[in-house]
């Protein structure tokens, strides 16, 4: 009966968050009075029987987004090629690239069996970023102006179809609002690309 119980207090946080920690099931089944082990066994038992997935260490969802990953590693946003993407000035399939200030492993990892990419930034570069809508969560993308500077800054290839519907869509007050935070010999290479 406890394995019942516990199932349903946890399966209707996932009814109210995207992903939900370790710590707060643990939470839920600590006021059960049951020893250390026992938050594992309960999530173990929910995985097998496909209830929740795991999306990272300590890191769980009912969905099936690896998107949602980026709550795993705050704070933190999708960027590069993956907000290009949605922001419809890239054509290519990608997976999702997660830009985190946090101090951790960088590179692909594997997320509810699928790519995604870690890459990690200066807390000062830490901006530019909103929220968007999709379904019932809202996910985390950098602006035009924050991904075109990003692609710079990661030194990512950005093909001239690209550049030219960026250049389309792309605010110069508030790219160069955000280029103040940088060295001048990076914003010079922005602006050259640019123009």
């Amino acid at each position: 009966m406890g394995k019942e119980k516990f199932k349903n207090k946890i399966l209707e946080l996932f009814g109210k968050s995207p992903i939900i920690s370790y710590s707060s099931i643990s939470k839920i089944v600590s006021n059960g009075k049951k020893e250390k082990g026992y938050s594992k066994r309960i999530i173990n038992y929910l995985i097998k029987q496909q209830k929740i997935k795991r999306l990272s260490k300590g890191c769980y969802t009912a969905l099936n987004n690896s998107s949602l990953a980026v709550f795993c590693f705050q704070p933190a946003y999708l960027g590069l090629q993956d907000a290009l993407s949605f922001h419809n000035l890239w054509e290519q399939e990608t997976i999702p690239i997660i830009i985190s200030i946090r101090n951790i492993r960088t590179g692909i990892r594997k997320s509810l069996g699928s790519n995604i990419l870690i890459k990690k930034i200066d807390k000062k570069y830490f901006f530019g970023m909103d929220y968007y809508q999709e379904g019932n969560y809202a996910l985390p993308y950098s602006d035009i102006e924050k991904t075109f500077i990003d692609m710079i800054y990661f030194r990512q290839q950005i093909d001239k179809e690209t550049i030219k519907e960026i250049r389309k869509k792309i605010e110069t007050k508030k790219l160069k609002k955000y280029l103040r935070e940088y060295p001048k010999k990076f914003v010079k290479r922005v602006l050259k690309l640019l123009n």
